[in-house]
């Protein structure tokens, strides 16, 4: 069994030679076509692969961005708010400022209406009252206009002592 035969050594290298020009001819083209077409789809789904990974990169930076412009566009819109809510406040807080004033100085002005009637009132009840008096001490009773103007000019004398 360990004896080489050199007849059918040389038939088996011619046999093995003959096959391997058939496979050459008939299989080898299509085996190495195939790994080849293999080797060009792993190659293919590796680059796409890396495409995809860098456009998922590209993208999830692009978020990072919008991301940060939102937030500063939600920050600006508050501090727009907060400005707006001031400026409002202090727009209400001035006209109700300038209200008051107004409602002080009517009081005011209604203070000083009721104040000259009721100094009216009192001159024609010490006008009134002078001449009843004057008109029991002298006796007679005068011309009531006489006694009124005679009254008036003494108010008015009064009055602009009490200025000076």
């Amino acid at each position: 069994m360990l004896e080489i035969n050199p007849g059918v050594a040389i038939w088996t290298i011619i046999t093995f030679l003959i096959l391997v020009a058939i496979l050459k001819k008939v299989a080898w083209k299509p085996i190495i076509d195939a790994l080849t077409q293999r080797e060009d789809s792993i190659r293919k789904a590796l680059e796409d692969a890396q495409k995809a990974k860098e456009e998922a990169q590209r993208l999830m930076e692009e978020n990072k961005r919008n991301l940060a412009r939102a937030e500063e566009e939600v920050q600006r819109i508050i501090r727009e708010g907060r400005e707006t809510a001031e400026r409002i406040r202090a727009e209400i807080l001035e006209k109700a400022r300038k209200e008051a004033d107004m409602m002080i100085e009517r009081a005011r002005e209604e203070i000083e209406r009721h104040r000259e009637q009721a100094m009216l009132q009192l001159r024609a009840q010490v006008a009134d009252l002078a001449i009843e008096v004057a008109s029991k001490l002298i006796g007679e009773v005068l011309n009531e206009q006489k006694h009124r103007k005679l009254v008036e000019k003494y108010l008015q004398e009064i009055s602009s002592e009490k200025r000076a």
